[in-house]
C-alpha cells in the first residue's frame, strides 16, 4: 500500500489530453473518459439500480445532459461583477456606427432577410468611398463591421454575425477590416452561445493566415472556455498566449484567476499568478480582490481570505457588497460563524444593506455547525427586512437538517418551501436523494427521481456524485460501478469531485486497491488533486487503520503547501483509532483541546466517535461535554456514538437519556441507533427488549440489516431460547437478508455449549448446503465444547471426519482444530454457565466487531 501512495504534493498543473483547439462534444462537464474500476466480483444489479437504469432507457432525455437551442439556453449569472452593457434594456445603438452601417444592420436583423443577399448587402459599406479615400474608408468600414457584429450579437443572431465575419475575410485587406476588437467580439459572441470549438477553429484559421491574435482576442477565448466549463483549455490558452509574448491585461488576469478558483488550483499557484500580475506593473482592482477571496472557498482558506481582505483595504480599494458576500461565503464554508457575523456587522456599518446572498451565506455557516436555532433566527430576521427566502435558503436549511439526522425538520423545510411556492432546484432534490439514500430508504429515493422528472429538472454531476456516495455508504460496490458507467453513458464525464467521491465510495466498500486505483487514474487524466482529494485518500487509509501512510500523506501535504483542515485531522484520528494507536490518538486529541489545532466542531464530534469506537468512556464523555460547552449541537452520528458506548457498558439509563434527548430535539433515529440499542438489550436481563427494538425498526419503515438480526438471534441463543432464535432466523431469510457465517456460528456455538452436538453439526451441514463456508471458529467451538464436556474421543472422531463433513475445507482450517485439541487450549478457558461456556468470549468478540462496524459505517 505504501508504494501506491507516492503523492505528487506539488500539485501538477492541468495537462491537455487532446490538441489545443480540437473539437469536443458538448458535455455538461469535461474530464477524463475513464472506464469504471471493475468491482471485485460482478454480481447482478439490485432492483433499485436496475429500476434507475430502466427509467433512463425508457426516457432517453431523462438523466442526460440537455442541449437546448441557443434561444432556450439559461442565462449565466455574471460572477463577481456587474453587467456594464449600455444597451441593456434599450434598443441597440452604437454612436460609432455610421448611418449607412445602421441601415445595413437594420436590414440584417429584419426577420425576412435572406442570407443569399448577404454579399450584396455588405458591399453597400464600400459604395460611398473613392479610390483616393481608401485608407480612411477602410477604417470607417472596420468601425461599421465592429458595430454590425456587436449588434447581431445583441440580437442573438450568432450564425449571421459569423457569416458577416467570414464574408469580411474574403475581402482584400481584410486584416485592416478586422482590426481592433472585431475578432475579440466575435469570439465572445460564440462563447456566449456555447460554441467554443467554433471560436477555437476561428483563431486557428486566422493564425494560419498570419493574422496576429492580440491580447483582447486571447482574453475573449479564455473567457469563452471558462464560461462553458472548459477550464483546462482556458489555462492552455493562457499559457500559449504567454509563450507567444502576448502580455496579459488586468482583465486577462481576472479571468484566469476566476478559472483557477473554479478548478480548485492550489493556493500557491493563485499567489504566484497575482505576484506575476503585480510584477508586470498591473495593480489588482476590486474585481481581482473579489475573485481572489472567492478562490479561498474551496479549501476553506478563511485565514488567507482575511489577509486578502486586509490587503485590499490597505491598497485603497473599497470593498463592495460582492466582496463582503464572497468573504461571508468563505467563512460559511469554513464553519466560522462568529467571524461571519463580524463581517455582517462591518458591512452594515459601511452602509451596505445585506442581500439574500448575504443571509444565505450566514445561514449556511450556522447550519454547517448544527446551530439551527441561530440559522432559523437569521431567516426570521431576513424576512423582517422584507427579504423573502429563496430556493438557496430553503435548500441550505434542508441540507443542514439532513446532515444532523433531523429528517422530520428537513421534510418540514421542504413542505414550507412548497407552501411558499418556491420551486425546488436540482440542489434541493440532490439533498433529498442523499437523505433517503444514506438511510437506505431507496423507495423514497426513487420517488425523488420521479419528482425531478416531473419538475422539468435534469440531474447534474452532483446528482451522480450523490448516488455514488450513497451506494458507497451502503457498501454496494457493484452499484457504485454501475452508476459510474451509467453516468458516463449519460454524457457526464468525471471531474475532481467525482474522483473524490469514487475514492471514498470504494474505500467504504472495503475496496482499498480500487480506491487507490481511482486516485491513480485521476492523476493520469490530468486532474490535479486538491485538499478534498487528499482528505478522501486519508479517509480511505483511515478505514484500513493505515496510520503510518496517513502520517506520510499529512507530512507531504504540509511540505507541498496544501494546508490541512479539520477534516484532515478527523481522518488521522480515525486512522489511529482503527490502527489501535491509542496513545497517538490521545496526543492528537490534546492538541485539539489545547488549541494547537483549532477545536473545530467537526473535530470534537470525531473525538466522541473515535473514543467511543475504542471503548474509552471517560474520553468519550470529555469530548461530548466539550462539544456542548462550546455551544455546539451534536448530530445523529455523535449521539449514536454515545448510545453505543453506554450500551456496551450496560449503562442503560445513560443510553436512554441520549435517546430521550434525540426525541426531544427532533433527531430521527437511524438504523445504527437501533442496532446499538439491540446490542445493549441483547446482553441485559431484559433481553426480550432487543426483539422489541427490531419490531420498532420495521414499524418505522426501515429495513433491518444482518447486524440487527444476528444480535437478536444472539440474545435468544445466549438465554437458551433456541426456538425464538430459529423463528427470527426464518424471518430474516424471508426479508431477503442472507445469513452470514456469524449467524450460523451463533447457532453452532449455542448448540455445542448445551452439548447438543447433533444439532450443532446439522447447522454446519445446513450452512454448507446453502453456500455459506464455515470458518475456523465454526469447528473450534464444537471441538472446544466436546473437550469441556470431557468427550475427547468424540472430539477426535469429529476432527477425523471433518473432510467428510466439509469436502472443500482448506488445509489450514482442517489442521486448526487438531491444534486446539492437541494443545488442550480448552482446559484453560474460563468457566461459564451451563448455557454459555465457549460461546461467551467468541460471541462477545464477534459483537464487538459489529459494534465497531456500526460506528464506522
Amino acid at each position: 500500500m505504501a508504494e501506491r501512495l507516492a503523492f505528487p504534493v506539488l500539485l501538477p498543473g492541468p495537462s491537455p489530453s487532446k490538441p489545443l483547439f480540437q473539437d469536443q462534444p458538448n458535455h455538461h462537464q469535461r474530464g477524463a473518459s475513464l472506464p469504471p474500476p471493475p468491482p471485485p466480483q460482478p454480481r447482478p444489479l439490485n432492483p433499485l439500480l436496475h429500476d434507475l437504469l430502466q427509467q433512463n432507457q425508457r426516457n432517453p432525455n431523462y438523466l442526460q445532459p440537455r442541449n437546448p437551442p441557443p434561444s432556450q439556453l439559461p442565462k449565466r449569472r455574471r460572477p463577481l461583477g456587474k453587467n456594464r452593457d449600455p444597451n441593456r434594456g434599450k434598443p441597440w445603438s452604437d454612436p460609432r456606427l455610421s448611418p449607412q452601417g445602421q441601415r445595413i444592420l437594420q436590414i440584417l436583423v429584419d426577420p425576412q432577410f435572406d442570407i443569399a443577399e448577404l454579399d450584396e448587402t455588405l458591399l453597400l459599406l464600400f459604395e460611398n468611398f473613392q479610390e483616393h479615400e481608401l485608407d480612411r474608408g477602410l477604417e470607417s468600414v472596420s468601425a461599421d463591421i465592429l458595430g454590425i457584429v456587436k449588434g447581431l450579437g445583441f440580437y442573438k443572431k450568432c450564425d449571421l454575425a459569423l457569416s458577416v465575419f467570414q464574408w469580411v475575410r474574403t475581402q482584400n485587406d481584410y486584416e485592416i477590416l478586422l482590426g481592433g476588437p472585431v475578432v475579440a467580439v466575435m469570439i465572445s459572441i460564440l462563447g456566449k452561445e456555447g460554441r467554443v470549438s467554433t471560436a477555437a477553429s476561428l483563431i486557428n484559421d486566422l493564425q494560419n493566415d498570419a493574422v496576429c491574435i492580440d491580447v483582447y482576442a486571447y482574453t475573449s477565448m479564455i473567457s469563452a472556455c471558462a464560461s462553458n466549463g472548459r477550464f483546462r483549455e482556458a489555462v492552455m490558452i493562457f499559457r500559449k498566449m504567454e509563450e507567444e509574448g502576448c502580455k496579459p491585461t488586468l482583465v486577462t488576469y481576472n479571468v484566469i484567476l476566476n478559472v483557477y478558483g473554479k478548478m480548485g488550483m492550489p493556493w500557491k499557484k493563485i499567489v504566484e499568478t497575482v505576484e506575476a500580475m503585480k510584477n508586470s506593473g498591473i495593480s489588482p482592482d476590486l474585481y481581482t480582490y473579489n475573485t481572489i477571496i472567492s478562490c479561498c472557498r474551496r479549501g476553506s482558506l478563511y485565514q488567507e481570505a482575511a489577509e486578502v481582505f486586509g490587503e485590499m483595504k490597505l491598497a485603497g480599494v473599497v470593498p463592495d457588497k460582492v466582496t463582503y458576500n464572497a468573504l461571508l461565503d468563505v467563512y460559511g464554508k469554513s464553519r466560522c460563524s462568529k467571524e461571519a457575523m463580524e463581517v455582517l456587522q462591518e458591512m452594515e456599518v459601511n452602509g451596505l444593506a445585506p442581500s439574500i446572498v448575504t443571509y444565505n451565506s450566514l445561514i449556511s455557516s450556522y447550519a454547517r455547525d448544527g446551530l439551527f436555532e441561530e440559522a432559523l433566527e437569521l431567516k426570521t430576521q431576513m424576512m423582517g427586512k422584507g427579504i423573502e427566502p429563496d430556493v438557496f435558503t430553503f435548500t441550505t436549511l434542508l441540507s443542514g437538517f439532513e446532515r444532523a439526522g433531523k429528517d422530520e425538520f428537513a421534510l418540514k423545510v421542504f413542505e414550507e418551501m412548497r407552501d411558499a411556492r418556491c420551486k425546488p432546484n436540482i440542489c434541493t432534490f440532490n439533498a433529498l436523494i442523499k437523505m433517503y439514500g444514506n438511510r437506505a430508504k431507496f423507495a423514497e429515493m426513487m420517488k425523488v427521481f420521479e419528482e425531478i422528472q416531473n419538475s422539468n429538472c435534469s440531474p447534474d454531476i452532483v446528482t451522480w456524485n450523490t448516488l455514488l456516495a450513497v451506494f458507497g455508504q451502503n457498501g454496494m460496490d457493484t452499484e457504485v460501478a454501475g452508476v459510474f458507467k451509467e453516468m458516463k453513458r449519460a454524457g457526464f464525464l468525471p471531474e475532481r469531485d467525482t474522483f473524490n467521491t469514487l475514492i471514498s465510495a470504494y474505500s467504504r466498500c472495503g475496496s482499498y486497491d480500487q480506491a487507490m486505483g481511482v486516485y491513480k487514474r485521476m492523476l493520469e487524466a490530468g486532474v490535479s488533486p486538491d485538499l478534498s482529494t487528499y482528505n478522501a485518500v486519508l479517509a480511505a487509509l483511515a478505514r484500513g487503520g493505515l496510520w503510518e501512510q496517513s502520517e506520510k500523506v499529512l507530512a507531504e501535504m504540509k511540505d507541498g503547501h496544501c494546508r490541512p483542515n479539520e477534516l484532515t485531522y478527523c481522518a488521522l484520528l480515525h486512522a489511529y483509532a482503527n490502527g489501535k494507536e491509542i496513545d497517538r490518538m490521545h496526543v492528537l486529541a490534546e492538541d485539539v483541546y489545547s488549541g494547537v489545532i483549532k477545536p473545530h466542531v467537526v473535530l470534537l464530534k470525531t473525538l466522541v466517535l473515535v473514543n467511543s469506537k475504542t471503548d474509552h468512556l471517560l474520553e468519550t464523555e470529555r469530548a461530548f461535554l466539550e462539544l456542548r460547552k462550546k455551544g455546539h449541537s451534536p448530530d445523529i452520528t455523535t449521539l449514536n456514538a454515545m448510545i453505543s458506548i453506554y450500551g456496551r457498558r450496560q449503562m442503560i439509563n445513560k443510553a436512554n437519556e441520549i435517546v430521550n434527548f434525540m426525541n426531544e430535539n427532533g433527531f430521527t433515529p437511524s438504523l445504527t441507533t437501533y442496532n446499538s440499542l439491540i446490542y445493549m438489550y441483547s446482553r441485559s436481563r431484559n433481553f426480550e427488549r432487543s426483539e422489541d427494538v427490531l419490531r420498532e425498526i420495521l414499524a418505522k419503515g426501515l429495513k433491518p440489516d444482518i447486524i440487527s438480526y444476528n444480535t437478536v438471534i444472539y440474545a435468544h441463543c445466549r438465554n437458551g431460547r433456541m426456538k425464538d432464535a430459529s423463528r427470527v432466523f426464518s424471518e430474516m431469510r424471508q426479508s431477503g437478508v442472507i445469513p452470514d457465517v456469524v449467524t450460523y456460528n451463533i447457532f453452532v456455538a449455542s448448540y455445542a455449549a448445551s452439548a447438543m452436538f447433533v444439532e450443532a453439526i446439522d447447522v454446519v451441514r445446513y450452512m454448507i448446503k446453502h453456500g455459506c463456508r464455515p470458518n475456523q471458529s465454526t469447528y473450534n467451538s464444537i471441538v472446544d465444547c466436546y473437550c469441556k464436556c470431557n468427550r475427547q474421543d468424540e472430539a477426535s472422531m469429529f476432527i477425523s471426519n471433518l473432510r467428510r463433513l466439509d469436502p472443500h475445507i482448506p488445509r489450514d482450517e482442517e489442521l486448526h482444530p487438531f491444534v486446539v485439541f492437541a494443545t488442550g487450549r480448552w482446559s484453560s478457558s474460563p468457566s461459564t454457565n451451563a448455557h454459555d461456556p465457549m460461546m461467551k468470549w467468541r460471541a462477545n468478540e464477534t459483537l464487538g466487531f459489529w459494534s465497531s462496524r456500526m460506528l464506522t459505517g
